[in-house]
C-alpha cells in the first residue's frame, strides 16, 4: 500500500469526500512541541511552556497566538494572585481538528471520528466472517457520511486525515480465520489505502493494528505514562507494540513487537506460538468445542457469555504464555512497564493482569529486573482510536509516532 496521498477537493454536498484541514499541513517543529506539551500536561500558561522548552517568552507568545488563531488552542480563566500580569492557561481546543480511524480486524471493521482531544465523536462498526477489500471499502463508504453529517461545514474542513489499523499480510492467515485463499489474496494487489484516500479526499496512513493500539495508549492513555513499555492487545489474535523513550517503535516494516509469533512453552512442555495460547480465537475454539456460542465475543467487548471453567482455563493458559513472553522480552530490552489491554470486559482484563503477575514471579527471574505489569487505559477501542491517532501525531505532535512505514 502507498502510505501518503495528496489531499483532494471535496465534491458538492452529499458526497463522501472531505476537504483537508485548513491549518498548515505540517506544523512547524516548535508549534508541534507546544501542542505535544499541552496534550501531555494539560492547560499551560506561556511562562510554563517557556520554562519547559527553553524557548524565549516572545517566541512562545508568537507560537501560541498562531495556534489560538488557527483554533487549536483556547484560553482558560486568568490565574491571579501572582506578581505581574495574571497568567492565562491555554488548552487544546476540542473542535480544533478531527481525525478518522479505521480498524480492519479479522472479525469486524470499525470507523471512528475523534476530536482534537482524542474523544470519539461517533463510531460505526460492521461484523463479518472474514475481511475482504470489497467489504472494507463498502463499509467505509456507508459509514463515513453517517459519522460526519453532524459536523458543521467549518468542522468538516478541520478533518485532518484518516489512519488505518490492520493486520499486515492478511493473505497469510487464511488457515486461522477460515477464509478462502482466493478472496484473501485480493489484499496482495488492492491498494485500499489509495481507494480510501480517493473516497475521503484526505491523507491516509496505515499501521499494524496492535501497533496502532499501542499508539493510542501512548497518545491518549491516562494516569502514569512510562517512557518505556511493552504492550499486549487481546483480539482475535494477540498482538503488541513497543514504546522506547516515549516514542512508538514501529520497526523497519512497521511490525515491531508483533508478539504473536513469540515462542512460549505450552502446558505439555512443547513450544507454542504465543498467539496459539493467548488469543481470543483460542477461547472461541474452546467454547465451540464445549457447545457454547462464541459469536458474542466479537459483538460486545463488555459482555462475554462464557462458562467459568472454560474462561478460567483460558485465562490460566494466556497468563502463563504472557509471563514467558515478558521474561524473554525483558532479557532483551529493559522495560519498566508492561501494559495489557484488549477487546474484553475490564474485569477480565484485570484478572489477566493479576494472573500474569503471579505467573511471571513463578519463573526464574535471576538476572532480570521484572517490569511492572498493569492494565492499559484505553480499552476495547484502542485499535480504532490508535488509527485516528496516526494522522493526529503525524501532523501535530513531536515524534510520538514514527514515520509511517511502507506497507
Amino acid at each position: 500500500m502507498r502510505q501518503e496521498q495528496e489531499t483532494v477537493e471535496r465534491p458538492a454536498a452529499g458526497g463522501s469526500r472531505l476537504r483537508g484541514s485548513n491549518q498548515s499541513g505540517m506544523r512547524a517543529h516548535n508549534e508541534r512541541l507546544v501542542l505535544s506539551l499541552v496534550r501531555r500536561e494539560g492547560a499551560l500558561a506561556k511562562s510554563d511552556i517557556a520554562r519547559m522548552t527553553g524557548l524565549s517568552a516572545q517566541t512562545v507568545s508568537v507560537i501560541m497566538r498562531a495556534l489560538e488563531r488557527d483554533g487549536l488552542l483556547c484560553r482558560g480563566e486568568p490565574i491571579r494572585g501572582r506578581i505581574g500580569q495574571p497568567s492565562v492557561p491555554m488548552s487544546l481546543a476540542a473542535d480544533g481538528a478531527y481525525f478518522l480511524g479505521l480498524k480492519i480486524g479479522r472479525r469486524s471493521a470499525e470507523l471512528v471520528l475523534i476530536d482534537f482531544l482524542g474523544r470519539p465523536v461517533g463510531a460505526r462498526r460492521r461484523l463479518y466472517r472474514y475481511p475482504t477489500p470489497d467489504e472494507v471499502v463498502s463499509f467505509t463508504t456507508e459509514a463515513l457520511p453517517l459519522l460526519t453529517e453532524g459536523l458543521s461545514p467549518e468542522e468538516r474542513s478541520r478533518v485532518g486525515g484518516m489512519g488505518i489499523a490492520m493486520p499486515f499480510q492478511l493473505w497469510n492467515w487464511v488457515q486461522y480465520v477460515g477464509a478462502p485463499q482466493s478472496e484473501m489474496d485480493a489484499w496482495r494487489t488492492r491498494d485500499v489505502q489509495a481507494e480510501l484516500a480517493a473516497l475521503t479526499g484526505l491523507p491516509v496512513h496505515v499501521h499494524n493494528d496492535a501497533t496502532a493500539a499501542c499508539g493510542a495508549e501512548l497518545v491518549f492513555g491516562t494516569g502514569e505514562r512510562p517512557k518505556d513499555f511493552l504492550y499486549f492487545y487481546f483480539a482475535y489474535f494477540i498482538g503488541g507494540g513497543l514504546v522506547l523513550n516515549g516514542h512508538l517503535f514501529a520497526g523497519r516494516t512497521g511490525n515491531a513487537a508483533g508478539v504473536g509469533p513469540m515462542p512460549v512453552p505450552g502446558r505439555d512442555g512443547q513450544m507454542r506460538r504465543l498467539l496459539n495460547v493467548a488469543s481470543m480465537s483460542v477461547l472461541a475454539e474452546a467454547m465451540e468445542k464445549a457447545g457454547e456460542n462464541a459469536a458474542g465475543l466479537w459483538e460486545d467487548p463488555d459482555r462475554w457469555d462464557v462458562s467459568e471453567p472454560i474462561l478460567s482455563d483460558w485465562l490460566e493458559g494466556a497468563a502463563a504464555g504472557l509471563a514467558s513472553a515478558i521474561l524473554s522480552a525483558s532479557a532483551l530490552v529493559e522495560m519498566e512497564t508492561v501494559m495489557i489491554d484488549g477487546w474484553m470486559p475490564p474485569a477480565i482484563r484485570a484478572e489477566i493482569v493479576r494472573r500474569t503477575r503471579e505467573a511471571l514471579h513463578r519463573l526464574d527471574l535471576s538476572g532480570i529486573e521484572p517490569p511492572r505489569i498493569r492494565e492499559g487505559t484505553v480499552g476495547a477501542q484502542a485499535r480504532a482510536l490508535g488509527a485516528a491517532a496516526i494522522p493526529l501525531s503525524q501532523r501535530y505532535l513531536v515524534e510520538a509516532w514514527g514515520a509511517t512505514p511502507e506497507g
